[in-house]
């Protein structure tokens, strides 16, 4: 074992493994997370916390991990590279551990520009790639970037995660990505949200042939439709998505009272078949502020009990 994760832990033993995630509230609110936590105790293995996404102010990773891991849950920490500096980065990843953090997810970060503070300065010291390779040198060799020294049994023990996106153009470039992560050291991989499944498959054939899937666990994401309009949403706006017409013609041929229900059976099927996909670790279930929806998701599909390790 590489950390003292239970998520490691569920994959290492083979299990079926499902992540949720929790988007920290635009206050200072403790409670938001703690009430989040309540829809996802119990029904997954850990929980991502998101690190200022789409470039918008909230509270911080390391304080909404350390919340949900109060709760009872394992939190997946997440660093972007986008507003640190390798000293302040360093800093947090030796301050997360030192709370019982267990679980990195190293991600570069939303340009600023599409955020709330669009004048900010984005920062870039390192790239997600490189922060993969700065966690694992001070995981396994006990070294700071600078070369400094950690002692035998102080060094941050973490279980090395990472974004990747199966459908970002060029699309024959996306596995060469991902195992230019593996290379990097990344333990565990979480997927862009999965609707087409044939181009999906396709991805995990060529990573599966190249041998990525013995190397590192892949987490294939899942986010349940709510509407029609949020599903043409992600179809035209969300870059690097691809939601295929049949996905929304299904949704379109229910009322609109029942698009809700729809799509969270398109999930369920989803992840039904994702569970025959060789190479797919898990999945990665972002409900994006719909966390109430995840017990019934994860009981629909067949998800439950979660293994105890």
């Amino acid at each position: 074992m590489k950390s003292d994760s239970n998520l490691e832990k569920v994959l290492t033993a083979g299990h079926f493994a499902v992540t949720g995630e929790c988007g920290p509230p635009r206050s200072a609110d403790g409670k938001i997370v703690r009430e989040k936590a309540k829809y996802l105790k119990g029904n997954v293995d850990s929980v991502n916390v998101t690190d200022n996404q789409t470039s918008v102010v909230r509270l911080s990773s390391l304080a909404g991990s350390l919340l949900l891991q109060q709760e009872g849950l394992e939190a997946n920490m997440q660093m972007t590279c986008r507003d640190r500096n390798r000293i302040a980065m360093q800093s947090d990843i030796l301050g997360a551990y030192a709370l019982g953090i267990r679980n990195l997810l190293c991600l570069s970060g939303d340009h600023q520009k599409f955020g709330d503070h669009p004048e900010a300065k984005n920062v870039f010291d390192i790239d997600s790639m490189q922060l993969i390779q700065t966690v694992k040198m001070m995981r396994d060799e006990r070294k700071l970037i600078s070369g400094q020294e950690m002692e035998e049994g102080t060094e941050p023990r973490l279980f090395i995660g990472a974004a990747v996106n199966p459908f970002a153009d060029p699309f024959d470039f996306r596995v060469y990505r991902l195992a230019k992560k593996a290379d990097a050291g990344v333990d565990f991989v979480q997927t862009q949200c999965i609707y087409n499944m044939a181009k999906f498959k396709e991805y995990m054939k060529r990573a599966h042939d190249m041998g990525l899937t013995e190397k590192v666990f892949i987490l294939a994401g899942i986010t349940p439709m709510k509407s029609l309009g949020m599903a043409r949403y992600m179809k035209n706006y969300v870059p690097g998505m691809d939601v295929p017409d049949l996905i929304i013609d299904r949704i379109k041929g229910v009322e609109k009272k029942g698009q809700a229900k729809e799509g969270i059976q398109i999930a369920v099927e989803q992840i039904q078949e994702m569970k025959e996909i060789p190479g797919v670790a898990g999945v990665h279930i972002m409900a994006i502020e719909w966390e109430e929806k995840v017990p019934e998701l994860v009981e629909q599909a067949g998800l439950l009990p979660r293994p105890q390790v």
